[in-house]
Formats: structure tokens, C-alpha cells, sequence
């Protein structure tokens, strides 16, 4: 599977800051904005990242970036000349997705959470597309996915003034290679640009779109705003000085996935904030069975070194929707098999 983070744009919420440096390489707490997404996919298994920015940027995150080599990948780079909408990134990445699956993760975006690792890699091989649901209390920002009474997804509406439900799009997406062909098959909406809501309903028609609910446990942060920036640098700093962890981190996260040497993960940790604990590596990160539940996941686990528990021990009861994790694809009627997770779902793998 590639992957892509789209870090263009012109950053105006963020204005006048983003006048002279990108949006996507403001600091958040301690590390770039570009951190975290880029945190993100390495959790995903990503290994081949794609950067879209502007030609005005370029040259800031390359020099931020480079090669990847230091974080056990390999970055290359892309420009959008102007913003002419998230699905664009497809065809300004067509050449790097080939025929390959691919993530597509915005570069404002930060996921943490318990097992969110485990969680994203599950898509490595998906056909048709998967996106996410999030609970916001004000959704009208966001694109917005509905669910009829059985948990399906039946509509995708992009920033309405009326939400027909408080589940927002957060700004991660998987497709599989065909995501290119659509979106050079988009007609631009009436602002201009080529939608990515547009893309998700497309599969929708076809029934190829899984729409899955982020658990209660995971936190996801849009940081396209300066209130939004402050809560995102309030939450890593509180996580971060409580647990002694390091969230965000592409190099620490490298060092656990073993992408990278001890060397290379002493270097990441001197250069890291006075007082930050050195990073420690975990145990191996397995990929999750195809059409295995997380649930079922950990009980295999404890089944495993002989601590087996009754099925009946982690109750699913009164859990809600927040819990779902597959929820159910397109308004053609199909329903995927639905999926509980556990509120807190033990794993190492959090970005």
C-alpha cells in the first residue's frame, strides 16, 4: 500500500502565520504538523509516501523531510500548483499509486488511540474504498456521513448547513488503485474543486464503501485552526508529560516498527526535547487478520499464552455506535458483518 499526505493549500484560518511557512510545518507542541500524519501511515504499514505541497513549500519540507531514510521509509514529492480539491491527489499521484492500494492522509490531521495501529493496517489490501466516521458535537465543518437504523451508511453530504447526523469525515481515506481512474472521471462542485465526497458517494453507488466508526477511545484533531492548533498542543503536551510517551513521533515509531538500528534511534532520541524519555521499543506489531475483529484479535491473543478468557468477559452490551467498527457500506442495501471492538482495546501501535 502507498501512501499520500496532502500538504497544500494556502493555511488562510491559520493567516497571518502561514504568510511565511506552511501550514503543515507549524509546530504542533513539540514536532512539524507533518509529524503526525506522517506518524499515521508508517502505523498503517505504509512504507512509500508521496508529499503533495505547494511550489512555494516544496522546498521547506523536503529540507524537513528528505529522502525518509531516517524514519525507515521512502518520501518523494509532488506539487499542487493551487487547490483544486482533495481528490486531485490522486491524479497528481497516479505514477506513485501504480497499482497499488493507497492511504490518503491530510496533513492537518492527527489520530492517537489505543490499537489504532493494529486498526489501520487491516486495509492493506481492501477493494473499493474505506473511510471513517467520527462523533463531533458540530459537524457542519466536515463532510458528514448518515447511518439509517441499521448501522448502514446511506448519505455523504460535504460541510451542510443542516447535518443529518453528528458523524464527521475525519481526513484519512483508503482506496484501492482505481481511485484514480474516478477521480479524473469528477465533475468539479460549484466552488470549483474536485471533491473527495464526491469520490466516497461514487462508491457508495457502487456499494464499495466501507464506512467504519472511529472507537470513543481514539482522538482525532483537526488542526486547521488556531483554537483547533492550541487544543491539539494542549492534548499531546497533557498525554505526553503524563504517560512519559512521545506521540507524533515518525522516528520513534520507525524504531518500534523495526524500520530502524538502535544508532538510528539513539540519534532520533538525542535530538529530541531536554526531559522527553528515550523511546523503547515494543513488542513486534502483527497485522491483523483479514475479517478478524479486534475483539476476537485479543482473545486469539490470550488463547494464545494460555490466559484465555469467556466469551461472555469483554461485554458488548450498551456499547453504541461509537464502538462499530464496520458499520456498513453504500446505499445499495449490502451490509458489511459488523465488527465490535472494545473501548480500550490493548496495543502498542499508537501514532
Amino acid at each position: 500500500m502507498k501512501g499520500i499526505i496532502l500538504a497544500g493549500g494556502t493555511g488562510s484560518r491559520l493567516h497571518p502565520v502561514t504568510v511565511g511557512v506552511s501550514k503543515q510545518l507549524v509546530p504542533v507542541y513539540d514536532k512539524p504538523m507533518i509529524y503526525y500524519p506522517l506518524s499515521t501511515l508508517l502505523l498503517a504499514g505504509v512504507r512509500d509516501v508521496l508529499v503533495i505541497t505547494t511550489p512555494h513549500d516544496a522546498e521547506q519540507f523536503e529540507r524537513l523531510l528528505g529522502d525518509g531514510s531516517r524514519f525507515g521509509v521512502r518520501i518523494s514529492y509532488a506539487q499542487q500548483e493551487r487547490p483544486n480539491g482533495l481528490a486531485q491527489a490522486f491524479m497528481l499521484g497516479a505514477e506513485h499509486i501504480g497499482d497499488d492500494s493507497v492511504c490518503l492522509v491530510l496533513g492537518d490531521n492527527i489520530f492517537h488511540g489505543p490499537g489504532l495501529g493494529t486498526q489501520l493496517r487491516r486495509f492493506q489490501d481492501l477493494r473499493g474504498a474505506a473511510i471513517f466516521g467520527y462523533r463531533v458535537a458540530d459537524p457542519g465543518a466536515y463532510g458528514v456521513v448518515e447511518f439509517d437504523a441499521a448501522g448502514r451508511a446511506v448519505s455523504i453530504e460535504e460541510k451542510p448547513e443542516r447535518p443529518r447526523s453528528h458523524y464527521a469525515v475525519p481526513g484519512l481515506y483508503f482506496y484501492d488503485h482505481r481511485a484514480v481512474e474516478f477521480a479524473r472521471a469528477l465533475t468539479p462542485s460549484a466552488r470549483g474543486e474536485l471533491e473527495i465526497t464526491d469520490l466516497n458517494r461514487e462508491d457508495m453507488r457502487r456499494g464499495e464503501l466501507a464506512v467504519h466508526v472511529l472507537p470513543r477511545g481514539t482522538a482525532w484533531l483537526d488542526t486547521g485552526t488556531f483554537d483547533s492548533l492550541a487544543d491539539a498542543t494542549n492534548y499531546i503536551r497533557t498525554v505526553q508529560a503524563r504517560q512519559g510517551t512521545s506521540i507524533g513521533s515518525p522516528e520513534e515509531v520507525a524504531w518500534r516498527l523495526g524500520l530502524l538500528t538502535e544508532d538510528g534511534a539513539g540519534r532520533a532520541a538525542r535530538r529530541r526535547r531536554p526531559g522527553t524519555p528515550e523511546p523503547r521499543r515494543e513488542p513486534p506489531l502483527r497485522a491483523q487478520p483479514a475479517g478478524l475483529s479486534c475483539t476476537e484479535s485479543c482473545r486469539a491473543a490470550s488463547r494464545s499464552s494460555g490466559t484465555a478468557r469467556s466469551p461472555n468477559s469483554q461485554s458488548t452490551r450498551d456499547v453504541g455506535p461509537e464502538t462499530e467498527m464496520a458499520v456498513g457500506v453504500g446505499a445499495s442495501g449490502t451490509t458489511m458483518e459488523k465488527q465490535r471492538t472494545p473501548i480500550s482495546c490493548s496495543s502498542s501501535s499508537t501514532a
